[in-house]
């Protein structure tokens, strides 16, 4: 499918520029979508989800203002390439409450997301360069539910999120305020009894703000980095027989 950006703001270092990447980036635009998933069910209200979602946003622009980045100042008028990856992997495990009724579904559960983050920005003649990267462990509440009509028709949700302000529990031995939810809506049906085709909306939304305690120079560490997402895709799901 296709995913949008409704907002997204990013500041690197306390002196740097308040980047609307929708103004100033061509982020005003749509985006491929891709998301993989797989559910691995055990003594049936048991289920642990593998999951890999790409997301890499890259765009280039000619600079209508001077933008600051960690002390580099890229002037107006200048060809930039602006380059934004937020991809993560995700190891969740659910329990569902109605594994009695077959084509229902409440699950409960947590994930661990590994985050690869990275942030650049260059000139297109190669003079000026600042990027910003970051890999961290991100533990996430899950909540998954779905419903099945006699018609084979079903409905579906699911919530991934967390909010922490904590040292080392938002993956940062800093003081970081981070957060973010990852929720969908999904209808589907059953095509045949192994494949189903669904229609999907979706939000992904986070960031944060705070300071490295050890920063790598010309950083200051101070990043303040805010991404909402709206998504539209169709889908397919495999599924064993008898699940």
């Amino acid at each position: 499918g296709f995913v949008g950006v409704p907002s997204h703001h990013i500041q690197l270092s306390r002196g740097g520029s308040d980047i609307d990447y929708l103004k100033d980036g061509g982020q005003n635009t749509l985006f491929p979508f891709l998301r993989f998933s797989a559910d691995v069910k055990f003594l049936k209200r048991h289920a642990v989800v593998l999951l890999y979602q790409p997301l890499e946003l890259s765009t280039p622009q000619l600079l209508r203002r001077d933008l600051v980045v960690d002390g580099e100042t890229f002037k107006a008028g200048t060809p930039m390439d602006f380059g934004y990856g937020f991809s993560f992997w995700r190891l969740s495990y659910l329990y569902n409450f109605l594994w009695a009724h077959p084509g229902e579904e409440f699950a409960l559960g947590a994930s661990l997301q590994i985050r690869n983050a990275r942030v650049t920005f260059s000139s297109r003649d190669g003079t000026q360069f600042r990027s910003n990267e970051d890999i961290g462990p991100v533990p996430v509440i899950k909540l998954r539910a779905r419903h099945t009509f006699p018609s084979k028709v079903w409905l579906g949700a699911e919530v991934d999120g967390f909010f922490a302000g904590t040292p080392g529990f938002n993956g940062s031995d800093s003081q970081f305020i981070g957060a973010i939810l990852d929720a969908s809506l999904r209808m589907g049906v059953e095509l045949t009894p192994s494949i189903d085709g669904f229609l999907n909306v979706r939000t992904i939304l986070g960031g944060a703000v705070g300071t490295e305690k050890r920063p790598t120079p010309p950083s200051d560490g101070y990043v303040n980095n805010w991404l909402y997402t709206m998504s539209l895709s169709v889908g397919f799901s495999l599924k064993s027989p008898g699940r």
